[in-house]
C-alpha cells in the first residue's frame, strides 16, 4: 500500500487548509502506475540491445538493423512496443567508454532506490531516523571510501531486490512478493 504521509501533510487547500480529498489522493497515487509496463519493456529492451553490442568483438561488422531484429525477436518484445532508442541514434551506447554497456544502470539506481525505502516502509515510519542513520552512515558517508555494493548490502544487509521496482510500478504485488 502506498504510504502518502507527505502529501498528507502538506497537500493542503492553500485558502482553507483542508487536506487533499482522499479520493483525490488514491486517484493520483493509482496514476503513477499507469502504463508502466510499457515503459519497463521499452527500457530493458533498449539496455538489453546495448548489452548485446557490447558482447560482440570490436571487428565485428554487423547489419544494425539485422542485429536488432533478431535481439528483440530473442528477447520476446512484444511486437506493439518500440525500442525507445534505435541503435543508430542511441548516443548513450556509442559516446563513450563511460556509457558503453551501462544504459541499464538508469533502471538499477530505480531498483535500489525502491529497494531502499522499502527500508523506510519496513520500519513503520518513512522519517524513520534509525534507518535515516544507516542510510547515511553505510552510504551516504561512506562516498568512495568502501565498494558500493558492499555499503548498499551494510544498510539493507542484503543486495538490492528487484522486486522492489517491480512493486512500486504496480507490476507486482505484495502478495505475490511473498
Amino acid at each position: 500500500q502506498e504510504r502518502p504521509e507527505v502529501l498528507q501533510r502538506f497537500a493542503r487547500h492553500y485558502q482553507t487548509g483542508e487536506p487533499l480529498p482522499d479520493d483525490l489522493l488514491q486517484r493520483f497515487l493509482a496514476a503513477r502506475k499507469f502504463n508502466q509496463g510499457f515503459a519497463t519493456v521499452e527500457f530493458v529492451s533498449s539496455a538489453l540491445v546495448d548489452l548485446e553490442f557490447h558482447t560482440q568483438p570490436a571487428s565485428a561488422a554487423q547489419d544494425v538493423r539485422a542485429f536488432e531484429k533478431k535481439e528483440l525477436e530473442k528477447i520476446g518484445m512484444p511486437e506493439e512496443i518500440s525500442l525507445r532508442h534505435r541503435p543508430t541514434q542511441f548516443g548513450h551506447i556509442f559516446i563513450g567508454d563511460h556509457y558503453a554497456a551501462g544504459y541499464y544502470s538508469y533502471m538499477w539506481s530505480e531498483v535500489m532506490d525502491a529497494d531502499a525505502f522499502g527500508a523506510f516502509e519496513e520500519a513503520g515510519d518513512i522519517f524513520d531516523p534509525a534507518v535515516a542513520k544507516r542510510l547515511h552512515d553505510d552510504i551516504y558517508s561512506s562516498g568512495g571510501s568502501v565498494d558500493p555494493e558492499a555499503a548498499y548490502e551494510a544498510f539493507r544487509g542484503r543486495p538490492p531486490e528487484p522486486d522492489a521496482l517491480l512493486r512500486r510500478r504496480g507490476l507486482l504485488d505484495d502478495a505475490k512478493a511473498a
